[in-house]
Order: C-alpha cells, then structure tokens, then sequence
C-alpha cells in the first residue's frame, strides 16, 4: 500500500504540471494554476501515509535532528510521507513560478523547461527563476511593479 501511495502522490500532481508545461495560457490552466486546491489530494495521501509514523514524525520535527530525521525515512511510510510533503510544495511553488511568468509575459519556451526543472530539483529551478523575475521585473518597470501589490 505504501509504495501504491509513493506514487499516487506524483501521479495526481502531474496533470497539474502537463498543463502548466504543455498547455500555458489556456484558461482552464491558468484557472487550475491559480488553485491551491490542487494539492488536498496529495496532502490527503501524505496525512495516509504520516499517520502511521506520527510519533517518528513528531520526533523529527519537534526537534530537528539528523539522526531523528534519517530514522523517519528509514521507515516505508516516513519516506512516502516526505515525498508527498515535497510534491505538494514544488507543485505550489510551480503554480507560483507559472503565475509569475504569465504576468511577466514570460515565453513558455523558457517558462516549460523551469517547470520541468522544477519537478525535479525545485531548489535549482527557485535560483534560476529569481534573477529571471527579477531582471523581468525590473525591465518592465513600475506597472508590473503596481500589479504585485494587488
């Protein structure tokens, strides 16, 4: 059942991430992206799999240690449970990264290989998107700049 769920967790982000990548502009995309609600079902998966390690969990995040920490993911279940935590999160912080790019304008061309890049090492995406943003941000001047404050 755990490795069923491992799974599942990605599989239900990833119609999510089709049409940010394959599909941009389009409204029912924008719509979906736009949602936060695209991620209860992932997190319903990971609440399945964190129950039966509440205490290995509590442990680990209670108190912040290595060695708590790698007892959890030493466990079928602690593993699944990070997993789905971390598809959770880089699916919204995908979702941001596509918002901010469609209001920037940004081509899908440079926007779809982030986004990939986001699946799969979100840190590395967030570092390469920032200074992107930033210098989009920048060379658009004060009305991109008015939008953010709405």
């Amino acid at each position: 059942m755990t490795a069923f769920l491992f799974a599942l967790s990605f599989l239900l982000a990833a119609p999510v991430w089709f049409l940010m990548i394959f599909a941009p502009g389009r409204r029912f995309t924008d719509r979906v992206a736009s949602s936060p609600l695209t991620v209860l079902p992932i997190l319903a998966v990971y609440l399945l799999l964190a129950a039966p390690v509440l205490p290995e969990l509590w442990a680990a995040v209670s108190r912040p240690d290595l060695d708590a920490f790698r007892d959890l993911t030493a466990l079928a279940d602690g593993a699944g449970a990070v997993w789905a935590q971390i598809i959770a999160w880089d699916l919204l912080l995908g979702q941001w990264m596509y918002r901010e790019s469609r209001r920037l304008a940004l081509s899908p061309f440079l926007t779809g290989p982030l986004l990939v890049l986001t699946i799969l090492l979100s840190p590395f995406a967030l570092l390469l998107f920032l200074p992107i943003r930033a210098i989009r941000t920048a060379r658009t001047g004060p009305a991109l700049a008015s939008a953010d404050a709405t």
